[in-house]
């Protein structure tokens, strides 16, 4: 029985890599050849970005254009510019032309203005050409920006004999036909049609009789993220792309807004962790400081606004001194409960999930703060009375304080990243150092107010 390769697991292991490198150094094309072609173009693109740029050079040049021009979307970023920085302007539109228009519209939106208009002069298709100059004068966030021209389309005149020899042509430039879309004479989108109902209908019969006039489609001009909901939302493996008119101008498929959402994750990951740009760690020293020195500036400033509260009732306290050591877990307890509840809100935010009216929420949220406050208030009066020797009152007041930051803290946190997304910022921005640096500030003001207002220092 012959086993079929493309169902193995692929493993990246130090005896591959180097079973490659020796096989480059031998320059023994036949063996490396044969090694490569048992693995999936994304595994290939997995071992160039272990070598060296020669090593993957070599590699590019040795395989056919189909399969590495799969192979350079699927680089890392850095190293596939890299490797376009090697190629010929005629080499980059050669591996191009086996592309679909979205992915070669990416590949050259990664290269500079120049070499740009170079490699599309040497693109041969006319079509795809044109094609992949449309798309590249839409704006990579919008809809238009992340679709492509191949799809499957059929007139509602046409007759389903007529029909299927038509699509035979158009499907071999498609690599999944997720959908068959209808259109008019005008190619206005009127519906779709699927394979089954195509192939169970009698011959005669023509689309409109068959076209399904419930389509989701959405406008070339929608952002990303958006179309990346709704994609979810209704479980599409596929959405047409129209214009004002309707008139159907591409589709967008489930593997890039895979991709899409990707990167938001990605993005809004790092703006939690106080990191405001797109940065990786192989960036250089002068980007990762611009990208994380101003959320630590407001930290430093939060931690200083804090400290000048402490020292502003430091004199008064006199025999209640012993306040000062819980301070920690008054700043610890407002930072964890605010990224908590800010986590959440923006995570209903991305999802469409969070909905009614934002009083209810804040209502919700300072219940729950009340009884998460009265939890850990039971606790932090055991502890520090009977392990710290705390005094009676103190512990009480502690506790009473600690109740009082949570509810706060968790009403800061859902407010804020609401607040930001109706001002049509980002509400990622309002999790992590943000939402630490205000409920540190707040909370330590609030210990020491209500401290003061019960032991009278």
């Amino acid at each position: 029985m012959v086993e079929d390769n493309q169902n193995i697991q692929f493993q990246l292991t130090d005896a591959l890599i180097e079973q490659v490198e020796l096989l480059i150094e031998q320059k023994n094309d036949k063996a490396l050849k044969t090694l490569l072609e048992e693995f999936h173009y994304a595994d290939i693109a997995e071992i160039l970005d272990e070598v060296n740029l020669e090593e993957a050079m070599y590699v590019i040049k040795l395989l056919d254009s189909e399969t590495t021009s799969d192979v350079l979307m699927e680089l890392d970023e850095d190293n596939r510019e890299k490797v376009l920085k090697n190629l010929s302007a005629k080499e980059i539109a050669e591996e191009i032309e086996e592309l679909d228009t979205d992915d070669a519209a990416d590949i050259i939106a990664e290269l500079p203005e120049e070499r740009q208009a170079e490699v599309i002069s040497q693109i041969e298709d006319q079509e795809h050409k044109a094609e992949i100059q449309e798309l590249l004068a839409y704006d990579e966030d919008t809809a238009g920006g992340l679709m492509a021209k191949e799809l499957v389309k059929v007139y509602e005149t046409w007759t389903v004999a007529g029909c299927l020899r038509r699509i035979r042509g158009q499907a071999q430039h498609v690599s999944r036909v997720h959908s068959i879309y209808v259109v008019d004479k005008q190619e206005k989108l009127l519906g779709r049609l699927s394979l089954k109902d195509l192939l169970t209908a009698k011959s005669d019969q023509k689309i409109a009789e068959l076209a399904n006039s419930n389509v989701d489609y959405v406008y070339v001009e929608e952002d990303v993220e958006e179309v990346a909901k709704i994609m979810q939302k209704y479980d599409l493996e596929a959405i047409p792309v129209v214009d004002q008119n309707k008139t159907l101008l591409g589709r967008i498929t489930i593997d890039d807004i895979v991709d899409v959402i990707r990167e938001e994750a990605d993005k809004d990951y790092q703006m939690a962790a106080g990191i405001s740009q797109d940065v990786e760690a192989d960036d250089s020293i002068l980007k990762l400081t611009k990208a994380r020195l101003p959320w630590l500036l407001i930290g430093m400033f939060g931690g200083l606004g804090a400290a000048s509260i402490i020292e502003g009732f430091n004199g008064s306290m006199g025999e209640f001194i012993i306040l000062l050591s819980f301070v920690p877990l008054i700043q610890a307890t407002a930072g964890n409960v605010g990224v908590q509840s800010s986590a959440i809100v923006v995570q209903g935010l991305a999802n469409n999930s969070i909905d009614g009216n934002i009083i209810k929420r804040l209502f919700k949220e300072s219940i729950l703060g009340l009884v998460n406050g009265l939890a850990l208030a039971l606790v932090a009066i055991a502890v520090t009375h009977f392990a710290f020797k705390t005094p009676y009152i103190i512990s009480i007041t502690i506790a009473i304080a600690l109740v009082a930051v949570i509810i706060m803290a968790a009403l800061i946190g859902t407010f804020i990243p609401i607040f930001l997304d109706k001002r049509g910022i980002d509400p990622a921005v309002a999790t992590g150092p943000f939402i630490t640096t205000s409920n540190d500030v707040f909370g330590i003001l609030l210990y020491f107010i209500i401290a003061k207002s019960i032991l009278g220092f």
